[in-house]
């Protein structure tokens, strides 16, 4: 067996069909976001404008999440020391899940390493609590949730995208005393549209299922308290567990759930991704619950990055570009092939210092390669007038014509 061989050969592929991913190095500056400096490979700099992230609110510069992480840091030092059983549970861990429980109307919170972590380890520790549990999965949901359910084992069944009668034909198909759970999210982020919380509530009433609820690209910019979809819709209550993370909205790093205090009891017993791996850093805790904190009465910062997701849309809308557009903060621009994604990605970066990561195969599905646009409360009107000026000149201009990239 070569293995060098077969490395190259799998790396080779994925140059071929155009979809290789390439990082660039990039430096926040504080206080200075969206801008940032890339260095090249070549040792120099340039001067950027970040246009994909998901600091979607800006608050991983927020002089109250900073502040909150330079008083762990000086009081705690840098890590956790140990699991959260051994040693690596504090006053700031304890201190975050209960600004998540009370920003979900919950009884309890646990926190995770990531959002992925959580939906993996909680939906597949589901399947041990519930024996014989039957998952009932939106055939878009996010690669984290399709693992958890894979890992599980057991049975499975996979809706249509958003598609209610087809749930329902699923669950009716069942034996009606088998233990079940539908999983789905509220904002798609790759199209940016919602997921129908009340008519799945409905369903799980109707046939006697738990609900299980992402929220990661929704906390902290929806809703009253920044409690995410399901609370501006009105259906937290509805939901047994929901998933969000400290990572986008909120700036910092990690992932959580929110449910009753038997079930986050259950999860935290029995879940070898929360009981086996080293707990989140104070510093990094404390900074999330001032986040957190702090979003629950800051509606002026939500209202303005959802000005701005309405601005950029309308002025992308006005150059003709093939926008996808359900009403979230999340502007994706169909391109439909992976090569002419990358291009257009490299030109925005290198020729206007615009920064949009090309989005390709197997994030989204082969002929639907997009640029991913998340217009923040800090993107400004002449970031984003610079932003269609350059997409106008591209997408007009370059080698390859409109309808070829399109097509």
């Amino acid at each position: 067996m070569n293995y060098d061989s077969s490395i190259d050969a799998a790396l080779q592929r994925l140059h071929d069909e155009g979809r290789y991913r390439t990082f660039i190095d990039i430096e926040r500056r504080k206080g200075a976001y969206p801008h940032a400096i890339w260095r090249k490979a070549d040792g120099t700099e340039k001067d950027i404008t970040v246009w994909c992230g998901n600091d979607y609110l800006g608050m991983g510069q927020h002089p109250v999440v900073l502040a909150a992480m330079h008083e762990a840091l000086d009081a705690t030092g840098a890590g956790s020391g140990g699991t959260r059983n051994i040693s690596g549970t504090t006053v700031y861990h304890k201190r975050l899940e209960a600004e998540l429980s009370d920003l979900h109307g919950k009884e309890a919170a646990l926190v995770f390493s990531s959002a992925y972590i959580a939906n993996d380890a909680t939906l597949s520790t589901l399947r041990t609590i519930f024996p014989g549990l039957i998952i009932y999965s939106d055939a878009l949901n996010h690669a984290s949730m399709i693992e958890g359910i894979k890992r599980g084992g057991g049975l499975k069944r996979i809706f249509r995208h958003n598609d209610i009668a087809h749930l329902r034909e699923l669950l009716a198909a069942d034996d009606p005393a088998a233990p079940k759970l539908i999983a789905f999210e509220s904002i798609y982020s790759m199209d940016g549209d919602f997921g129908p919380i009340a008519a799945i509530c409905d369903l799980a009433d109707e046939f006697n299922a738990l609900t299980y609820l992402d929220e990661v690209h929704a906390v902290g910019m929806y809703g009253p308290r920044g409690g995410g979809v399901a609370e501006r819709d009105g259906q937290m209550h509805r939901l047994d567990i929901i998933n969000g993370t400290l990572g986008k909205a909120f700036g910092v790093f990690g992932g959580y759930i929110a449910a009753s205090a038997k079930m986050v009891d259950a999860v935290r017993s029995y879940a070898p991704g929360f009981i086996f791996t080293t707990s989140l850093p104070p510093v990094i805790a404390a900074g999330a619950a001032a986040s957190v904190r702090h979003l629950k009465t800051d509606q002026a910062l939500r209202d303005r990055h959802q000005a701005a997701a309405r601005t950029l849309k309308l002025r992308l809308k006005g150059l003709g570009l093939p926008l996808i557009d359900h009403g979230s903060h999340i502007v994706p621009v169909h391109v439909g092939d992976p090569v002419h994604c990358k291009m257009l990605s490299d030109m925005l970066l290198e020729q206007f210092g615009v920064y949009v990561q090309p989005i390709n195969y197997p994030t989204v599905p082969k002929g639907t390669e997009r640029l991913r646009f998340t217009p923040s409360p800090v993107h400004d009107a002449a970031m984003i007038e610079a932003l269609v000026q350059a997409m106008d000149k591209l997408w007009a201009h370059c080698a390859l014509n409109r309808a070829e990239m399109t097509a």
